[in-house]
């Protein structure tokens, strides 16, 4: 069978049980693990399926994929800009590490880092750094989300405000080609926005699949950000707007 009459089967199967292992369509259609992953990167490529570890889910437009997806999700990409990232945080700050796999990279690469405070509202950020003895970790209340770990709602934003920290490390979970940072969860967002108001500079770290999803609410512009790094270089035209709203690329 041919790639063209077997992509429509694969997104057939994807829509039925949600998603697709990449060992289970070789059986299906008893062909080669390679020809599989060539398949679900062509569907990937044409955004109609995200790729995870071992197969593809289908892509939505109001919800995320599974936490233990998404950390297998671009994992070498997300451990490169996270190194790239933490060269540019000094020691001795004190920064706030938000909701997101990418974010957890950046937490593993601050191993090193000395009389820094971390704040976040990630529990999966504070049980990594607890292993840097030199940093000292904060993490603001709120309700808990069981899916990732994660501290969203009214108290974790009033908590934020509480606070006024040197540098914002943040992830989203999709960027639009005109620069906007967008999110599935309405109180993710919410806090999302606080830490951005709270802090003195502002990171953001986003692979090149995030421009490829589409989620439904808005955190805010790169115009609110002092450098992206990511890990590959963006849409000419938003490299283009990047440049007049003073917002660095770094390409990791």
């Amino acid at each position: 069978m041919s790639q063209s009459m077997r992509l429509p089967e694969i997104l057939n199967i994807a829509r039925r049980d949600g998603r697709v292992t990449v060992e289970g369509l070789a059986a299906h259609f008893d062909v080669t693990l390679q020809t599989i992953r060539r398949d679900l990167a062509e569907l990937a490529n044409q955004g109609k399926l995200e790729r995870v570890h071992g197969g593809a889910v289908l892509q939505s437009t109001i919800a995320n994929i599974g936490y233990e997806d998404r950390r297998g999700l671009n994992d070498a990409a997300k451990t490169a800009i996270a190194a790239r990232c933490v060269r540019d945080i000094p020691n001795g700050c004190s920064l706030f590490l938000n909701i997101g796999t990418t974010t957890e990279a950046v937490a593993h690469a601050l191993m090193h880092h000395r009389d820094i405070m971390v704040l976040t509202n990630n529990m999966n950020v504070a049980n990594i750094l607890v292993e840097n003895s030199a940093c000292e970790i904060i993490v603001v209340g709120g309700l808990l989300r069981r899916s990732d770990g994660g501290l969203v709602g009214s108290v974790t934003t009033q908590a934020i405000g509480q606070f006024k920290f040197d540098l914002a490390v943040v992830s989203c979970s999709a960027l639009d080609l005109d620069g906007d940072m967008l999110d599935y969860d309405i109180q993710e967002v919410g806090v999302s926005q606080a830490i951005l108001k709270q802090a003195r500079r502002s990171f953001l770290v986003a692979d090149q699949s995030k421009f490829q999803r589409r989620a439904p609410a808005r955190i805010g512009s790169l115009s609110q950000i002092d450098t992206f790094y990511t890990d590959a270089p963006p849409p000419a035209a938003l490299r283009e707007a990047c440049r007049g709203w003073g917002t660095g690329i770094v390409t990791a």
